[in-house]
């Protein structure tokens, strides 16, 4: 059993114990930040002359070999270290000896598992944000072709005013906006350097934290050494915005679960992300939308997870936090994925124009039109409304839709009706007329892609390169 401790007791550890304690079999995840982290801390150590230039040479050599044989896999990260910390200074002392033993010199694994946190999942919110410019990316390409791609809206799951596709999308646009810039803030505000902070209360060695930030690429030193090895809100916060990110995905492909249905029929689904039954062969199942939507509990469970392992733990470092590792990495993986899965979805997805056109005409969405046309011929907007709902009656009995009455049978529900209502409830001009910023008309709608075209412009990521 390799482990960092032991000078203090007398007998060995318990198997079950020691299996119970140890993280190898999930933080060997972290073996390139240990390593990364290793190497900026010696060369402080030497740039501080706490270490002499030849053991920081051969350290330094000696991690980019460990480093090297893993990836290749030359050299296998076995259970028989405790954490991935163990596994790389025992490896470390194996190959160049005794220099190898100085590599703690002025740290404690609290600040160093810190460290490689904070290393990897800055690196992870990078990849996530890289795959929600996709999926942004994507959207915009939707809507563009979509200005003009009449649908219904829908409140309470009920045909409510007529749309456009390219609207409906970049209300998602919207969302997932919104979750590329939360990344963005969890990024500025967890990009300091715990490393020297110790096990809660520093060092005695004069350590240049500052520099060891500056080589790390984080803004500068943690100010608080007992917050530096006990914070976790970073990854709280992502497990929020990760959740976020799920609960936005899982409503997006509910609608498409509904538009994909027979009854619907607005999408069809590619092939290459459906699947069949084992014993109806007319079906067409939309599998990876439904899977998305169920793996969002799992994000979920992570986020409650830590929150509740967090809520009673006093200062500074607690075993507890070691639970924040399994969880965290399994959420990063599962939302890349089905970010990956849905954007590619998306790209393949054909959609049925004339069905969501026709979906519109018949759902009484331009009703609050023939309202307003009413009211434009000065009749009071309350007898309005109760006009167009005898109208909308009328058409139910008849089985038939506003745009489809003779000017007389419109005349006998209001004489204010005149041949001009026939345009002012058609699909085109219901969804034209409507320019307010932020609506679904050509011009509104040019203004918003316009705008989500220079967000994109300008990302955030831009500047940023991942190792």
């Amino acid at each position: 059993m390799a482990q960092l401790w032991g000078g203090r007791f007398t007998k060995e550890t318990d198997a079950l114990v020691y299996r119970f304690n140890a993280s190898i079999s999930f933080d060997k995840k972290l073996f390139e930040e240990d390593i990364e982290g290793s190497i900026a801390h010696v060369v402080m150590l030497e740039k501080q002359g706490i270490l002499p230039e030849e053991e920081k040479n051969a350290i330094v050599k000696g991690l980019t070999g460990i480093r090297e044989d893993v990836k290749g896999g030359k050299l296998e990260i076995t259970d028989g270290y405790e954490d991935i910390h163990s596994f790389v200074e025992a490896n470390l002392i194996e190959r160049i000896g005794d220099a190898g033993k100085k590599l703690h010199t002025g740290r404690s694994r609290n600040d160093q598992v810190a460290l490689d946190m904070k290393l990897y999942i800055r690196k992870e919110i990078i990849h996530v944000a890289e795959e929600l410019e996709e999926l942004l990316l994507t959207l915009i390409a939707v809507m563009e072709e979509n200005v003009d791609t009449y649908m219904p809206g829908f409140t309470h799951l009920q045909k409510a005013q007529p749309i456009t596709l390219a609207h409906h999308m970049g209300a998602y646009f919207e969302m997932f906006r919104r979750d590329s810039l939360r990344m963005k803030d969890i990024y500025g505000r967890m990009n300091y350097c715990p490393l020297g902070s110790g096990a809660l209360a520093g060092t005695t060695y004069p350590l240049d934290r500052g520099y060891t930030a500056s080589l790390l690429g984080f803004e500068g030193p943690t100010l608080n050494s007992m917050d530096s090895v006990a914070d976790r809100d970073y990854i709280i916060e992502l497990l929020s915005a990760l959740s976020t990110v799920m609960m936005h995905l899982s409503r997006f492909c509910e609608e498409i679960i509904l538009w994909n249905s027979n009854e619907y029929h607005f999408v069809e689904i590619d092939d290459a992300y459906s699947t069949g039954s084992s014993i109806m062969p007319q079906k067409k199942n939309p599998d990876i939308a439904e899977l998305i939507r169920g793996k969002t509990g799992r994000v979920y469970g992570a986020l409650t997870a830590i929150l509740t392992t967090m809520k009673g733990i006093p200062l500074a470092y607690n075993k507890d936090m070691q639970e924040d590792k399994e969880l965290t990495f399994d959420a990063i993986d599962t939302v890349k994925g089905c970010l990956s899965l849905f954007t590619g979805m998306l790209k393949t997805m054909k959609f049925h124009k004339e069905a969501m056109a026709k979906s519109a005409m018949n759902g009484f969405t331009n009703a609050t039109d023939a309202a307003d046309y009413l009211v434009g011929k000065g009749v009071p907007f309350r007898d309005a409304h109760g006009i167009i709902g005898r109208l909308v009656l009328y058409c139910i009995e008849k089985g038939a839709c506003i745009d489809s009455l003779t000017i007389h049978e419109l005349k006998a529900i209001s004489p204010m009706f005149e041949e001009d209502i026939y345009d002012a409830v058609s699909l085109e001009t219901c969804v034209g007329k409507r320019l307010t910023t932020g609506a679904p008309g050509q011009e509104a709608m040019k203004e918003a892609l316009g705008a989500y075209k220079e967000f994109m412009d300008k990302s955030w990521l831009k500047g940023k390169h991942l190792k």
